[in-house]
């Protein structure tokens, strides 16, 4: 038997990323019904990889969901839980956070009357429910609404919108416990070759692993036609063997099966542009992202901030802000460090984004009984 379940939604952009947002308190309130029916509002598992019958459009920058409701934590505004849909499983990754939809999130709360503010700059504090840590967007009201249009632009986005000022607060150790989970700031990891390649293994936004790209033998510009099927493979394999270094799986394709979306894997070059301090591409699900991932962009500055990093190395020294070249442009962020006692700490990373919705309305959604 097949039923047909209709739910509010709105589609909105955040950063270099599109999702479906919802209000938690108008989604079913037994886990299982929840999960399928946003995994099938985005049109997952398709075998066919292109989403045609759901909302996603086969990339992972569009496979994802967000959740909020009101707050009831001290000091915060709303509560943002995020949801990473796999494209050809019927899998929810519920294991980090998108720090481009983090951009979106005081749209939507404000749009939904989850919070109100007056008229003019206001901020929004915000607990990003799956690694617990507090975002605080700045952004401008007016008539009690947020303002999204604007002359800001952000490389990988065709438009430009209104500015939004994030500051993602003690962003390290959200999944892994610690910013540098193993307690090295460079360690080796294994291809199945046996070759020995040094990577920084970084929690901060969510966790990374960075490498060096010439140790793969690669550029560092590469374009998403340029990563054949081996390359990829040896970047999952290096993906899924920092997520079991840094304690987050236990096996390999625990790793790859159950945790595809965290961490994520980049590699680095020296600066190609005049105009930036470093060069670099990320994968998301296994693809080249078009642009750069936003919690990819924290801990890429976490990193670049830190002594002894893979990121600091090709510095030649720490630095920050940082400006850093990616598949559709440049970013620049700001990691404000210091010390606690002998280790490091990351008491905030700042960065500006734009979002603004697209539509609002009902979907219908079969599901099978």
């Amino acid at each position: 038997m097949t039923a047909i379940h209709i739910l509010p939604a709105t589609l909105m952009r955040g950063g270099t990323s599109k999702g479906l947002f919802f209000r938690a308190d108008r989604l079913p309130a037994a886990p299982a019904l929840r999960e399928s029916l946003l995994i099938r509002a985005i049109g997952s598992p398709d075998p066919y990889g292109s989403q045609i019958d759901g909302l996603g459009t086969g990339i992972s920058s569009t496979s994802k969901v967000v959740v909020l409701s009101r707050s009831e934590r001290p000091g915060h505004d709303v509560d943002y839980l995020f949801g990473h849909v796999a494209i050809r499983e019927a899998l929810i990754d519920w294991s980090g956070n998108c720090g481009n939809l983090t951009a979106a999130v005081p749209l939507f709360a404000l749009m939904e009357g989850l919070v109100a503010r007056d008229d003019g700059p206001a901020e929004i504090r915000i607990w990003q429910a799956n690694i617990g840590k507090t975002i605080i967007a700045g952004l401008d009201v007016r008539d009690g609404q947020p303002c999204w249009t604007g002359d800001c632009a952000i490389d990988g986005v065709a438009f430009p919108a209104a500015p939004i000022r994030l500051r993602f607060l003690d962003p390290a150790g959200g999944s892994a416990g610690r910013l540098f989970p193993t307690g090295r700031a460079i360690d080796t990891l294994r291809l199945p070759d046996g070759r020995a390649i040094e990577a920084t293994l970084i929690d901060a936004g969510n966790p990374l692993v960075l490498i060096d790209a010439a140790a793969l033998g690669l550029a560092g510009d590469e374009t998403a036609d340029r990563i054949d099927a081996a390359t990829q493979a040896t970047l999952e394999h290096l993906r899924a063997a920092g997520s079991v270094a840094m304690g987050l799986a236990d096996s390999l394709e625990q790793a790859s099966r159950q945790r595809p979306a965290t961490p994520k894997i980049a590699f680095l070059s020296r600066a190609r542009r005049p105009d930036c301090q470093l060069n670099a591409r990320i994968l998301s699900m296994g693809r080249l992202h078009h642009a750069f991932t936003g919690t990819g962009a924290i801990g890429l500055a976490a990193a670049a901030a830190l002594p002894d990093t893979l990121a600091s190395r090709l510095l030649d020294a720490p630095a920050t802000p940082l400006c850093f070249s990616h598949a559709a442009g440049s970013q620049t962020l700001s990691a404000v460090v210091s010390r606690s006692g002998s280790d490091w700490r990351i008491d905030e990373v700042v960065m500006t984004r734009t979002a603004r919705p697209l539509m609002r309305g009902e979907l219908f959604i079969p599901l099978d009984y």
